[in-house]
C-alpha cells in the first residue's frame, strides 16, 4: 500500500510506530488487571512477576523483536525504492510509545478498593505501575529505536513522545474524568484537565462507543498531541527528531499545545 501511495504522490516523510504488540502489550494489561481484581491489598498478586509477561521481556525475546522490528523498517525501505524513491529522498521518522500511566504514586485513586477500576478504569498495582514505566516502557521503546540503528537505514529520525502525556495520562493525580469537571470533552479548557488516554475496559462494549482493544491508547486528545508532535518533527518540510512534550495550555492548530526538543 505504501509503495502504491508514493508511486502517485511525492512522499516526503513516512511516520512508523511498530512493535508494540509484539510484545503482548494487550495480554500484558489484562494480566495487570486481572491480578488487581482478584487478589486483596494484604496479599497482592503482581503481574510484573507472571510467567506469560516476563516471557515477553527475557533477553531472547526482545532481541527477537527487536530484529522483526529492523526487518519492518527495511521493507519500508523496499517500497519507497520500489516506488523510485532514492534513499536520501524521504525521512524516515520512527515513533516510540507514550507512557499511559503514571507511576504507582501518582495515582488519583486508592488501591483499597475497586474504585481504581470501576470508576478509573486503571486497575494496577503501584508495584506494576512503576514496572511498566520502568521496565517494561523502556524496554519496548529500547527495542523500537534499537531496531532503527540496526536497520542500517541512514535517513531515520526518531520521534520520542514516552513522556508526551505526562500530566494527562489515565488516573494521574494532575487530570481526573470528563464529566468531574468539565459539560463535555469538548468544552473549553477540557484537553488541559482531562485524560489523553481511553480507560481499561474489561467487560464486552457492545451497544456502546468503545471498543475493549482502545484501552490504553490515546483518545481524541491523545492523538491530537500525537499528530502535533508529528507536525513539529515535518518542521514545515525539513524533518528532524527529538523528544515530544506537552508544554502550555489551550490548543495550537486545534491541537493541544505541544513542543519538539
Amino acid at each position: 500500500m505504501l509503495q502504491d501511495f508514493t508511486a502517485a504522490h511525492n512522499v516526503k516523510m513516512v511516520i512508523v510506530a511498530i512493535g508494540g504488540n509484539d510484545f503482548d502489550f494487550a495480554s500484558i494489561v489484562q494480566s495487570c488487571v486481572e491480578d488487581f481484581l482478584t487478589s486483596p491489598t494484604w496479599w497482592k498478586n503482581y503481574c510484573n512477576d507472571d510467567s506469560s509477561v516476563t516471557a515477553d521481556f527475557t533477553a531472547a525475546n526482545v532481541a527477537a523483536v527487536r530484529a522483526r522490528i529492523a526487518t519492518a523498517y527495511q521493507n519500508i525501505r523496499q517500497a519507497m525504492r520500489n516506488a523510485g524513491y532514492d534513499d536520501n529522498a524521504w525521512t524516515l521518522l520512527v515513533q516510540n510509545y507514550e507512557s499511559p500511566i503514571p507511576g504507582g504514586s501518582g495515582f488519583r485513586y486508592s488501591e483499597s478498593g475497586f474504585t481504581r477500576q470501576s470508576t478509573g478504569g486503571c486497575g494496577f498495582w503501584n508495584d506494576d505501575a512503576d514496572w511498566a514505566n520502568t521496565t517494561a516502557l523502556p524496554t519496548i521503546n529500547g527495542a523500537v529505536f534499537g531496531a532503527a540503528s540496526d536497520s542500517g537505514l541512514t535517513n531515520v529520525k526518531t520521534l520520542d513522545v514516552a513522556s508526551a502525556f505526562t500530566g494527562h495520562r489515565l488516573c494521574e493525580t494532575t487530570d481526573d474524568l470528563v464529566e468531574n469537571r468539565y459539560s463535555s470533552w469538548q468544552a473549553p479548557d477540557a484537553v488541559d484537565g482531562s485524560e489523553w488516554i481511553d480507560q481499561i475496559r474489561t467487560v464486552s462494549t457492545a451497544g456502546s462507543d468503545y471498543y475493549v482493544q482502545e484501552s490504553l491508547h490515546p483518545n481524541y486528545w491523545g492523538q491530537l498531541a500525537i499528530r502535533s508532535c508529528v507536525r513539529r518533527a515535518w518542521n514545515g518540510g525539513t524533518p528532524r527528531g527529538g523528544i515530544c512534550a506537552n508544554t502550555g495550555s489551550g490548543l495550537l492548530d486545534g491541537e493541544p499545545r505541544m513542543t519538539l526538543n
